[in-house]
């Protein structure tokens, strides 16, 4: 049986919509690193909790009967690592389509961006029209580059002040580029 010790959980997070407004929710999902696997998913001891386990756990017992259960009901999620090649993933993705509500990508450190990729690829290339979560070691200087590439939920690490992350959304009134919520500003001259 896995201990709570492996499992990470901020208890709200950063949830900003593509047509919504940034807000602060209760955390659902507890994020798992599939350590010590015994087969199966860990018995959490919080009820219902909703957990998201690592892409390389879920290619190796997504046929589980107790994980087909427990990821119908919409219990499950998936992570990816900053080192996965999300791109030969497409067909575990495109199936996942169907039972995940929610995917992550995960920063092991701060200056590591390949999850901002990650994201990007998970929008464009894939399709991923669920939601898709920021998790790891995710600092305020990161949202907005997020929130651009295509995340639209983000965990922050827990010494990181919440209301101050809202804020940086609203930093600026311009955007110069194109992202994933839209169009570059136009600017009259």
């Amino acid at each position: 049986m896995t201990t709570a010790t492996q499992i990470q959980l901020n208890p709200r997070i950063i949830y900003f919509p593509k047509e919504g407004e940034p807000s602060l929710i209760q955390n659902e999902w507890q994020v798992w690193y599939g350590e010590q696997d015994e087969g199966g998913i860990p018995d959490l001891g919080y009820g219902d909790q909703k957990v998201l386990v690592p892409s390389h756990w879920w290619i190796t017992h997504h046929k589980n009967p107790d994980i087909i259960e427990r990821a119908n009901n919409g219990e499950i999620g998936v992570w990816f690592a900053a080192d996965d090649d999300i791109l030969k993933h497409a067909d575990m993705i495109e199936a996942g389509k169907e039972l995940w509500p929610l995917v992550a990508a995960h920063f092991p450190i701060f200056r590591d961006g390949r999850s901002f990729s990650t994201a990007a690829l998970l929008r464009d290339r894939l399709g991923w029209q669920g939601e898709v979560r920021a998790i790891g070691d995710v600092l305020i200087d990161q949202l907005l580059q997020g929130a651009r590439v295509g995340f639209d939920s983000f965990e922050l690490r827990p010494d990181q002040n919440l209301e101050l992350g809202l804020n940086q959304f609203n930093l600026f009134s311009v955007t110069t580029q194109n992202s994933w919520r839209g169009k570059r500003s136009l600017l009259e001259a």
